[in-house]
């Protein structure tokens, strides 16, 4: 690997616990929502990261990393109009939207009572949050899971699950660009 050096996974979990804490401490928050912002690594950097993870186990252990560095949902958010249909665990998409049209911005915070399945939001998360919605309804998120390898190692239902929360932040896009 000439001019690139092999970091190991460790320096991944290494990394990961920074991004999270030091993003909780800040003071600023989402508009609509009464939880601090918090900023997931950027979808490059968990693509970056997932290169860099050789074997599954690993990715797997990524991924739950990544859920756990999302913040919990407020109870209150945990409604029935937030629910992800199509999921067989619980997923919950709390969606706050800034502007009007195809310029509006769409926030996103989201949860799930399965580990993995949480890890799987923050990668939602992570590709849509604070988009446009044309931007949003622009973004190819099968290909990124394609290039993630995600669908040849998620069960059929956790593939459906995520196609599901996908749809779910596309038809949320859709409705601000109408409005």
């Amino acid at each position: 690997m000439e001019g690139r050096r092999r970091r190991t996974g460790l320096n991944v979990w290494d990394r990961l616990p920074t991004v999270a804490f030091a993003t909780r401490r800040q003071s600023a928050y989402i508009a609509g929502m009464d939880q601090p912002a918090f900023k997931l690594p950027p979808i490059d950097d968990i693509v970056a990261d997932f290169d860099l993870l050789d074997e599954w186990e690993d990715r797997y252990r990524y991924v739950i990393e990544l859920g756990k560095a999302l913040p919990p949902l407020p109870d209150a958010d945990r409604t029935t109009d937030n629910k992800v249909r199509g999921c067989a665990s619980q997923v919950w998409l709390a969606t706050s939207i800034d502007g009007e049209g195809a310029d509006a911005h769409l926030r996103f915070r989201g949860d799930s009572d399965a580990m993995i399945v949480r890890g799987l939001v923050a990668i939602a998360l992570s590709l849509f949050d604070d988009k446009s919605a044309a931007d949003i309804e622009a973004t190819d998120a099968e290909a990124l899971f394609d290039r993630l390898d995600l669908r040849a190692h998620l069960t059929a239902q956790r593939s459906n699950g995520l196609r599901a929360l996908v749809d779910r932040i596309k038809a949320d896009a859709q409705r601000a660009r109408a409005a």
